[in-house]
C-alpha cells in the first residue's frame, strides 16, 4: 500500500503531556497512521501495552504498518480495532482490561484521508461525496444531500459548520437536484462558489474570511461531522466512556481543530468532581510546526488527570 503522507499534529507536546513511562497502558483512540502511537510505544516499554482505535480502515491499514516497524524486537505488545473511541469500553472488556492509565484522541482529519480520492473529503481530492470513515454504516453525504430537506440541510450547515450562508446553499442544492445533482467534491465545491459568488483568487464574502480556509472550508466539516455523528460522539465519550475507563491518576488528552469540538471537551473538562486540569489553556502550535504544516494552525491540546 501506498506510504502514509499523514504528520502527527503536536507529537512532543503530546508526548509531554501524556507522561509516558515503562509498563503503562495506553490508548490512542484515534490512531490514524500512527504519527503519536508509533512514538508512544518504545517509551512504554518494557512491559507496556498500546491499544489503538480508528473507525477507517485504511487508516488501521497505515498504522500496523507504521507500527510493526517502531520499536526494536522483539515486537512491543500493541492491538488495533476497528472501532469509535466512544466504544472504547467494549474493546477493553475484549481485551480483558478494566482500566487504561493514558488516553489519547485526535479529532483532526488525516492528511491521508482529505487526499483519498474514493470519499470526497477534501476539496482538491476530489472523488464521490461519501466522507464516512466507515462506509460499510451509515450514509453518505452525497446520499443525505439527495434525499433530505432544504430546512435539514441548512441545518446541519447552520450547527455543524457555522455556515453563514447555510439556507442559501441548502436551497441551491435541494434546487439542483434533478438537473445538477450534488454527487462528488468537485460539484459541492462548484456550488459554494456560485453560491457565495467567488473565484479562485478573489476576497471571500464576510464570514468567509478565515486566513487559509477555502470558502467551502465549513460545508465539508458541516456534512463529514454530520455522517459520521462526530459531536454526538465526542459527548457520549467524554460524560460516560472515560470517566469509566480511566484509572484514577491517569491522564487523558485531547486535540480538538474547530470551536464545536473544542467547546464540548472544555466543558466535560470543567466537572472538577472527576477531572484535574493539567493544562489551564489549551496549547497551540508553535510557529515553526505551522509553517511546517500549516493544517496544525487549528489545533488544541487539552490535557487532564482523572481523580
Amino acid at each position: 500500500m501506498p506510504t502514509s503522507i499523514h504528520i502527527p499534529v503536536l507529537l512532543h507536546e503530546v508526548l509531554d503531556q501524556l507522561d509516558l513511562r515503562p509498563g503503562l497502558t495506553v490508548v490512542d483512540g484515534t490512531v490514524g497512521a500512527g504519527g503519536h502511537s508509533s512514538k508512544i510505544l518504545p517509551r512504554i516499554q518494557p512491559g507496556g501495552r498500546l491499544i489503538g482505535l480508528d473507525r477507517d480502515p485504511m487508516m488501521l491499514a497505515f498504522a500496523q504498518e507504521k507500527l510493526a516497524t517502531s520499536s526494536p524486537l522483539p515486537p512491543a505488545p500493541f492491538s488495533l480495532h476497528q472501532s469509535s473511541y466512544a466504544d472504547l469500553a467494549e474493546v477493553m472488556k475484549a481485551q480483558g482490561l478494566l482500566h487504561i492509565d493514558r488516553l489519547l484522541v485526535d479529532l483532526g482529519l488525516s492528511s491521508d484521508q482529505l487526499a483519498d480520492r474514493e470519499r470526497g473529503f477534501g476539496f482538491d481530492a476530489g472523488g464521490p461525496l461519501d466522507m464516512r470513515f466507515d462506509t460499510r454504516a451509515g450514509v453518505s453525504a452525497a446520499e443525505f444531500l439527495h434525499t433530505a430537506s432544504s430546512e435539514e440541510i441548512a441545518r446541519v450547515f447552520r450547527d455543524w459548520g457555522e455556515e453563514p450562508a447555510a439556507d442559501k446553499l441548502a436551497q441551491a442544492i435541494v434546487g439542483g437536484r434533478r438537473l445538477d445533482p450534488v454527487k462528488t467534491a468537485a460539484d459541492l465545491v462548484r456550488v459554494v462558489e456560485r453560491v457565495l459568488k467567488i473565484r479562485s483568487g478573489t476576497d471571500l464574502p464576510v464570514g468567509h474570511r478565515t486566513p487559509g480556509s477555502h470558502p467551502a472550508t465549513r460545508v465539508f466539516q458541516a456534512l463529514r461531522i454530520h455522517v459520521n455523528h462526530e459531536l454526538d460522539q465526542l459527548t457520549h465519550f467524554l460524560e460516560t466512556t472515560l470517566p469509566a475507563v480511566l484509572s484514577p491518576g491517569g491522564r487523558a488528552v485531547v486535540i480538538t481543530f474547530h470551536s464545536l469540538e473544542d467547546r464540548i471537551v472544555k466543558q466535560a473538562f470543567r466537572n472538577s468532581t472527576i477531572w484535574d486540569m493539567v493544562t489551564r489553556k489549551p496549547i497551540g502550535p508553535s510557529p515553526t510546526e505551522v509553517r511546517l504544516n500549516p493544517r496544525s494552525r487549528s489545533a488544541k491540546l487539552r490535557c487532564v488527570t482523572r481523580k
